[in-house]
């Protein structure tokens, strides 16, 4: 065990660490919503494309009451663009969650914090102590880096029993104060030094004691995911168009892009005008457009887009279902690929 660890990761972070993100805030007790909602946001996200974010979003729904207030389509849509939509829904359920059974104030036990849609245990450490100095520990992927690098700790992180180790690795670690220094220190070394390529050891405040520094085994350690192939799913995509508006479907509360707007879709190798024509439209026009790949965690899915230009839309359409000008769409919480496709048919 490396005695001084927290000390050093303290005085490191005071000197080099960062100071100015626009969560972070001097006073004595912060508000915990802001570092709620950037925790949120950074989860698998890097903090430059976070901030913008962060900012606009901040901008509209300045605390847990306006969030708690407003539409689950209006979050999205505020959200759209940063992916992994179900972390916008969880948002916006623990805020009303909030409301109703905390009285509107974020809980300070850790425990609470952790119960509410969307936290894990790390995210409700962290949130615990930039906001309450409560002495918790984190251990998010940047931390399960550092920590397997600098005490050598063999195996692939999202095994469980190597999981457990790093937890129990990380609670020992903790000081007895300056846990904001000391928790903020290693989410900062993990993002600018012990980086996953390329790490900056040489300026590094382990690098005397780091095993894989020692070792030369920085690109061993941590230990890999084990290999394996993702599975494929295929669908077709069917932008309908009539006078420069698209026909979009709200997409269900589960599942993938659940709550989100997006084009009708159909097994990928079925009669594309006859799809059409079930949904109650005659299709003037039928183009195929280029074929879109989307990475998931567990998949990858290959879209293929068509555009349909169809007569007249009927007047009133079924619920869940709207045109929308295709000018419109950046406006709306569309996934990633369908904002490429229509994207392309405005230009």
């Amino acid at each position: 065990m490396l005695h001084d660890f927290a000390q050093r990761l303290i005085h490191w972070q005071g000197c080099h660490g960062r100071h100015d993100l626009p969560w972070q805030r001097g006073e004595a007790m912060p508000d915990p919503y802001p570092i709620w909602l950037s925790e949120i946001m950074l989860q698998q996200t890097q903090v430059e494309t976070v901030i913008p974010y962060y900012e606009r979003f901040l901008q509209r729904f300045p605390d847990i009451e306006s969030l708690a207030s407003a539409s689950e389509d209006e979050v999205l849509a505020h959200w759209a663009g940063l992916g992994y939509y179900s972390r916008a829904r969880n948002l916006h359920a623990a805020a009303r969650r909030i409301q109703t059974e905390h009285g509107g104030h974020f809980p300070r036990d850790p425990a609470l914090i952790q119960a509410l849609p969307g936290i894990g245990r790390s995210t409700a450490a962290a949130i615990a102590a930039f906001a309450y100095d409560q002495r918790c520990a984190i251990l998010d992927g940047n931390v399960k880096r550092v920590l397997t690098r600098v005490f050598g700790v063999e195996g692939w992180p999202g095994e469980k029993g190597v999981e457990n180790r790093l937890w129990s690795l990380a609670e020992d670690l903790l000081p007895a104060q300056d846990i904001r220094a000391y928790t903020q220190g290693l989410m900062d070394l993990g993002a600018t030094l012990c980086t996953r390529a390329k790490p900056r050891c040489g300026v590094c405040p382990f690098t005397d004691a780091c095993v894989a520094n020692r070792q030369g085994r920085q690109h061993e350690l941590p230990g890999p995911r084990p290999k394996r192939t993702l599975p494929e799913k295929r669908t077709a995509m069917l932008a309908i168009l009539h006078a420069g508006e698209v026909l979009l479907e709200k997409r269900p509360s589960s599942g993938i892009w659940g709550g989100l707007w997006s084009l009708p879709e159909c097994p990928a190798d079925a009669d594309i005008s006859r799809v059409a024509h079930g949904l109650g439209y005659r299709a003037k026009r039928c183009e195929a457009l280029p074929e879109l790949v989307h990475r998931f965690t567990h998949f990858r899915l290959a879209i293929s887009p068509w555009r349909l230009d169809v007569g007249r839309p009927a007047t009133s359409e079924e619920p869940g279902r709207l045109w929308l000008p295709l000018q419109d769409s950046a406006g709306v919480a569309l996934p990633t690929p369908v904002r490429r496709i229509l994207a392309s048919l405005a230009q």
